[in-house]
């Protein structure tokens, strides 16, 4: 028979919220000595922290992130093949979001391998349904360009499309460069845009808050090097 891969949720950036993920994570992770993850060092402080009892040094790691050559993709499936089960741990919330993890759960599915998905957060939803938006109708757009004028037009692009279908518009940042992209937000979209700034979810420091950009012109927020959220919704 062969293994299954399993979709292992992390916190949001506080090993303290731990105790918030179902016991099911616990129990797959004790069972589990191959993982798939984006960064080893953060994957076995995470599995340490779960399940202190685990023998890190007795675990298989393959690193997936953007330095990796999707030519190794399949040699990370071979457990799977041999009836060994896969664990894919992410950064942060959900793998196969705005991660990695994606082409693996594919080559699965073209291998015929069970993919199991584990319930825990994540930053996309939990902004979602916090911000007041529509929740019936979203997209989620990842990162936006990096250089600045094509983010810009990136930015128009979304709150057109956000008016004209009626669709909460959400991406995200790299957290050093929040500033940078909520000024832009501020100078590109129209005055009665609403925008949802969703910092640092599910820590002490959360930060969840839907306003106009008028308003939010008349004090901004300081979201420096903050996991970040943004969602933007024109014409309500």
């Amino acid at each position: 028979m062969k293994g299954k891969i399993f979709l292992i949720p992390t916190t949001l950036g506080s090993e303290e919220i731990l105790k918030g993920l179902p016991a099911e994570v616990k129990t797959s992770v004790e069972s589990i000595s191959c993982f798939i993850v984006e960064n080893v060092r953060t994957a076995r402080r995470f599995i340490k922290k779960l399940v202190p009892d685990k023998i890190i040094d007795e675990i298989t790691f393959f690193e997936l992130n953007e330095h990796s050559n999707p030519v190794n993709y399949n040699e990370y499936i071979t457990p799977a093949l041999s009836g060994t089960d896969i664990g894919i741990i992410s950064e942060a919330g959900n793998p196969g979001i705005a991660d990695p993890g994606a082409e693996i759960v594919k080559l699965a599915h073209q291998n015929d391998i069970q993919v199991i998905p584990l319930v825990g957060p994540s930053s996309i939803l939990l902004a979602l349904i916090s911000s007041g938006l529509n929740g019936q109708n979203f997209a989620f757009n990842g990162y936006l360009p990096v250089e600045r004028s094509e983010r810009i037009r990136k930015i128009q692009s979304l709150e057109n499309r956000s008016k004209s279908e009626q669709q909460s518009q959400i991406f995200m940042e790299t957290p050093y460069r929040n500033m940078k992209m909520l000024e832009d937000i501020l100078t590109t979209c129209k005055p009665s845009t609403l925008l949802c700034i969703a910092a640092d979810i599910t820590l002490q420091t959360e930060f969840i808050k839907t306003k106009s950009i008028v308003d939010w012109k008349k004090k901004i927020p300081q979201i420096d090097k903050r996991p970040c959220i943004f969602i933007i919704h024109s014409g309500l």
